[in-house]
């Protein structure tokens, strides 16, 4: 799922209401998977995301992560062929 473009009128939410709406604004999220913004005098102060689109994002997240930290093993010539890792496997299993 991708999130659309946000829009002001609908997405964008002074504390104030926030608090007044609040439970308006959790079945909002959970029919529409639509983040809202709320801000604090006039500025971003957080994002109210539904479970599973917080559960989605902190799992791309910790893929990129993965990723980056596989390049960065590559850039440093920390990289295994395929014959040395099956080697490694077995002399653990065989270790213990």
């Amino acid at each position: 799922m991708s999130f659309r473009a946000v829009r002001v009128s609908e997405d964008i939410l002074p504390v104030s209401e926030f608090k007044a709406q609040a439970a308006a604004c959790f079945r909002r999220i959970a029919q529409t998977g639509q983040p809202i913004v709320i801000t604090q005098n006039g500025k971003a102060a957080g994002v109210l995301l539904s479970p599973g689109e917080f559960d989605r994002l902190s799992e791309q997240a910790r893929f990129v992560a993965a990723v980056q930290e596989g390049l960065a093993d590559a850039d440093a010539g920390e990289l295994r062929d395929h014959d040395e890792v099956v080697e490694r496997m077995r002399a653990r299993r065989r270790g213990r």
